[in-house]
């Protein structure tokens, strides 16, 4: 079998789980549950042997300790098929998510942007928010393509210390993007298996995002003030000329001063957010169909509107033809963990997790979040991914059993995801902020855990809030 052939099976194998899936979604038919069951298998099949590394080595054993599971536990074929079809949903998010990016390339909206960068480089406090706050909005859209398109707009003459911040930016921006992102396969995940809308939760999510901020500007100020004390030698060494980031040199100007977010931006920002939240309560369709049919319409009448068209017409075809393919290993890896956690789950851990938790003299909605947020992040740290322990958690757990609410319990893993992400070596950001920046995966990683340490303890805080307010 030629190459070209094999390619054409296995897009056609991935794009018919998509395809399938929302035939299901739109008729209710039970049936399509095992034919979906059988091209998860076989796009498994397809995509495996080419993987190498750490990916091959956990999707194979997730799918041979979940199969060992299920030969155990005496499972029928349709039990099979549901522990099969549990990440899915990923799948079509892959294919359909990224089209709401192809906007926020236009020219214009790029060249303004950069325009606000240089204006906030006067301060270094202020560049490191917004490098971190523009990775979150633009995160939202472009997921993992926001980093190469921030890191193009702020580094230019990088200091060692500053190069360090920056891209703990980058990166807490991202995980910040995970809190709250309808798009992201964490949001989707989650509120598929909890039965959430997501609306119900975006307020206590946004209040996460939120968060990160601040705590990530507390995680800094030991290296700015390194930074601050000195700015005066680095200037000698330079012969005077003070070393500056996306041309931070301290001067008031006209452009600088004029600078702001892309009014055109922040109207489509904030139509297509507005367009998913009246969708949600208007058409009774689960949050991945809407977003699948909002990806196609809105990005083009948007770029219909702004007469760039053609910019519509060349995104479509650069995510089709390589935007997509190239996730293959994410989707194997996601459809694997799926199957993992669905075998798991079947177990019926989530019945004696509470048990267990309730032998130690605290209140078992407390010592429950801190066993989450240590599972996730613990797991991340040597390089599992954290779709795999929140898919057992979601799947496994009664929220009531642990004396929480469901909104209270979404947040939770939300918030475990979005601050394992920065500390993971296996995350495609830090993967892709290593070769960007010539360093390891590890040392991208190690930058973020005094982030994380703090952001885990004051979520716990905010958590006990969030549970006052939406009691289980």
């Amino acid at each position: 079998m030629s190459q070209a052939t094999k390619t054409a099976m296995e897009r056609t194998v991935v794009l018919s789980i998509a395809a399938v899936y929302m035939m299901q979604q739109l008729t209710g038919l039970k049936g399509l549950q095992a034919l979906l069951g059988v091209l998860v298998f076989a796009a498994i099949g397809l995509l495996l042997p080419k993987l190498k590394g750490m990916t091959l080595w956990l999707s194979s054993s997730f799918l041979l300790i979940g199969a060992i599971l299920m030969f155990v536990r005496g499972a029928d074929a349709t039990e099979w098929f549901q522990a099969a079809g549990i990440n899915v949903t990923i799948v079509t998010l892959f294919l359909f998510a990224p089209l709401f990016g192809i906007p926020v390339r236009l020219p214009e909206y790029v060249a303004g942007l950069k325009r606000l960068i240089d204006a906030s480089a006067r301060s270094r406090t202020a560049l490191l928010t917004g490098t971190q706050l523009l990775t979150q909005v633009l995160g939202v859209f472009l997921n993992v393509g926001a980093i190469p398109v921030v890191y193009g707009m702020v580094f230019v003459r990088p200091q060692p210390v500053l190069s360090r911040l920056l891209a703990g930016a980058l990166n807490r921006g991202f995980a910040g993007a995970i809190f709250w992102s309808p798009y992201f396969a964490a949001m989707t995940i989650i509120t598929t298996m909890l039965g959430l809308s997501w609306s119900s939760i975006l307020p206590y999510a946004l209040g996460l995002a939120v968060l990160s901020l601040l705590v990530s500007m507390l995680a800094n100020r030991r290296e700015l003030k390194e930074l601050a004390g000195s700015a005066s030698m680095e200037a000698e060494e330079q012969g005077g000329e003070t070393v500056s980031f996306a041309g931070q040199d301290g001067r008031e100007t006209d452009e600088a001063s004029a600078a702001a977010f892309p009014k055109g931006l922040v109207l489509y920002l904030a139509l297509t957010m507005a367009a998913i939240l009246l969708l949600e309560r208007m058409v009774p369709l689960p949050m991945v169909m809407l977003i699948c049919f909002s990806a196609v319409v809105l990005p083009l009448l948007w770029c219909v509107f702004r007469r760039s068209a053609g910019v519509y017409a060349d995104g479509l075809k650069h995510h089709l033809s390589v935007t997509f393919p190239a996730l293959q290993k994410e989707i194997t890896l996601f459809l694997a963990a799926g199957f993992f956690s669905g075998a798991i789950g079947a177990t019926g851990f989530g019945a004696e997790l509470p048990a267990w938790l309730g032998h130690i003299p605290l209140p078992v909605s407390l010592t429950f979040s801190a066993f989450t947020v240590l599972l996730i992040a613990g797991t991340s740290l040597i390089g599992l991914h954290p779709i795999v322990p929140v898919t057992i958690l979601a799947g496994g757990i009664v929220p009531e059993s642990v004396d929480i609410s469901s909104v209270y319990f979404a947040v939770l893993l939300l918030g475990s995801w979005g601050l394992s992400n920065p500390i993971s070596p296996a995350t495609a950001v830090n993967n892709l902020l290593a070769g960007l920046t010539g360093r390891t995966p590890f040392q991208m990683a190690s930058d973020n855990y005094r982030f994380a340490s703090w952001m885990a303890l004051l979520m716990l805080l905010y958590l006990a809030m969030v549970g006052w307010l939406v009691p289980g």
